[in-house]
């Protein structure tokens, strides 16, 4: 096709056919220009299928990473109540002189209620990689990107309110820790401590029921009940909603 334009373009030169000529360059330079954008095109072509595979393996990482730190938060939401509700359960006995609890059932419910230190330990690896990297980008839906975006900020608000937490359950913990009360009568007396601790002998052992006429123990196992009661309410509830939120937009833009 080059060849005949120049063949043609030589004879109207030669023929003085300017018109003509002008017409047929004019051509050439169109079919040119249709090659060059059909080029462009096919590269940007290319270019999408390549950032749509990089889009799509992100989601498929994401929608693993999210499924699993919600397994992580139901199970963790589901310790935290067993923790208040065996607070809720010590409070009723508090300065309560008519109710009676023995010191097995006592024991059991202090190991209930605060063998277990509460912690969200989501998972982000793949996240914070595409942060870093800058690839957050590639995420086409806005909303989920914004969700991605704010997900760390939210974690971080979440580990201040779980160390409130922590640090109620020290306190009540350190009532233990002293001359009158014994952390190891817990173990002695609880049916469902480890094995590690079977070896405690179960006579002999210090009680523990002089705390339930302690004021200072009755505050802080209400400090403590009300702080692990917020921390599902107002911040591990939202959260779990959040992450739903975030799985059902992952699972929509995958193909």
């Amino acid at each position: 096709m080059a060849r005949f334009f120049r063949k043609f373009r030589l004879n109207s030169v030669s023929k003085n056919k300017i018109g003509k000529y002008l017409i047929y360059a004019v051509g050439e330079i169109i079919l040119v220009v249709i090659g060059i954008l059909i080029a462009v095109s096919i590269n940007n072509s290319q270019e999408r299928s390549i950032l749509e595979a990089k889009e799509q393996a992100y989601l498929k990482g994401l929608k693993g990473e999210f499924e699993t730190s919600k397994r992580k938060l139901i199970k963790l939401i589901e310790v935290n109540k067993q923790n208040y509700e065996g607070a809720k359960k010590i409070l009723k006995y508090t300065n309560n002189p008519t109710d009676s609890l023995s010191e097995k059932d006592f024991s059991e419910l202090l190991f209930h209620s605060f063998s277990y230190d509460i912690y969200f330990n989501a998972n982000t690896s793949l996240l914070n990689e595409m942060i870093n990297s800058g690839s957050l980008k590639d995420i086409s839906n806005n909303t989920l990107r914004k969700l991605l975006t704010n997900w760390e900020a939210i974690l971080k608000d979440i580990s201040k309110q779980e160390k409130e937490l922590g640090a109620q359950r020290n306190r009540v913990l350190d009532m233990f820790r002293t001359d009158q009360n014994s952390i190891k009568t817990i173990f002695q007396l609880s049916s469902t401590a480890t094995s590690e601790t079977n070896f405690l002998k179960k006579e002999n052992y210090i009680s523990n029921l002089n705390l339930l006429k302690s004021v200072a123990f009755e505050n802080n196992i209400l400090m403590f009940y009300l702080v692990s009661h917020a921390t599902s309410e107002v911040h591990y509830q939202p959260l779990l909603k959040e992450l739903n939120l975030i799985l059902e937009l992952i699972t929509t833009e995958i193909h």
